[in-house]
């Protein structure tokens, strides 16, 4: 895959709340989830004006992936921050692309603390700040935010260094677009900076409260086996850290949230609930529309219960579906 030479304008017009979104209502208040909004592209655009709460306490993570560039990362999160009680932002590598149109050329972890200043002037959460404590029914959840990014452990099949499962995503021409647009600066390499990222969220993590349970949101996932589906396992390689393999087990988890891969599902592993809760680029929810609706309740959880102990569960029927391939 080339670099992009442009995004998708942003031009599209207002719209009235999508059915079934609960505009106006009012409730008992909720924990939601969505993420991989592409704001910038036109299409998508109506989406993010179409999210509403049910209530005035209605919460709402979003996951990464709002947008390229801070001129339509803020105007994102401003309306939902407009709409909701409170948002908590993690960034996805989207946020942290470098593109040539952009009037902030910023790069890696100054473009990263350039965006964390523009959530705090939103009233947004990010990952630097303190984890934020959701009052649920049954007592506080914090929710924690977590940037990571990924450092290349999960391999294409059949090879055992990074070295070798560039080369073949390369030669199957299978190639994510943060080898061209996203910067580490001032690390030397992506997954260096992953590993600074994972050390530090793992300290702040150790150091949570365990008696308060955990809500972990973040753009990647913790866990490799999501990526199983995906029509392209070479992609694996930009979705996430053998590092994160045992959090929802060390930690006291309740949930985990993340998106990346475009195929929004609930899966369990170790009787502990991941939510994918991405909206996708048109030509993903044009197929398959949006079954689990556009945003997502974390908590209260009001879906199936947890598979039996000792077991995973993988929605077997789940179509192979192309994921986030940029």
């Amino acid at each position: 895959m080339t670099p992009p030479s442009d995004l998708a304008p942003h031009g599209a017009p207002a719209a009235e709340p999508f059915p079934g979104d609960g505009s106006g209502q009012r409730g008992e208040g909720r924990l939601l989830a969505v993420s991989d909004l592409h704001a910038a592209v036109t299409d998508n655009r109506p989406i993010v004006e179409s999210l509403y709460p049910t209530s005035d306490a209605d919460w709402l993570i979003v996951a990464g992936d709002v947008a390229e560039t801070p001129e339509d990362i803020r105007w994102a999160l401003e309306l939902l921050a407009g709409r909701f009680a409170h948002v908590i932002w993690t960034p996805g590598n989207h946020e942290l692309w470098t593109v040539a149109k952009d009037p902030v050329q910023l790069r890696g972890q100054a473009r990263y603390d350039h965006l964390v200043e523009l959530c705090r002037e939103l009233g947004v959460t990010t990952p630097e700040d303190p984890f934020p404590l959701w009052p649920g029914p049954d007592g506080p959840v914090a929710i924690a935010p977590l940037f990571l990014l990924y450092d290349y452990t999960f391999r294409a099949p059949g090879t055992h260094t990074k070295e070798e499962s560039l080369a073949v995503a390369h030669e199957s021409g299978i190639v994510c677009n943060d080898e061209y647009l996203l910067h580490p600066d001032p690390y030397p390499t992506r997954d260096d900076w992953c590993r600074a990222r994972v050390a530090e969220t793992e300290r702040r993590l150790a150091e949570h409260d365990p008696q308060i349970p955990l809500v972990l949101a973040g753009h990647w996932p913790l866990v490799r086996e999501p990526t199983s589906v995906m029509w392209y396992p070479e992609f694996a390689q930009w979705c996430g850290t053998e590092l994160t393999a045992d959090w929802h087990r060390r930690f006291h988890v309740t949930a985990v949230v993340y998106g990346h891969l475009h195929i929004p599902r609930t899966t369990w592993y170790d009787g502990v609930r991941f939510e994918e809760v991405s909206i996708g680029y048109p030509r993903e929810w044009r197929q398959r529309g949006h079954p689990r609706g556009l945003l997502r309740q974390i908590l209260p959880y009001e879906g199936e219960p947890a598979p039996p102990a000792g077991t995973d569960a993988e929605p077997s029927a789940q179509p192979r579906t192309p994921g986030g391939t940029s």
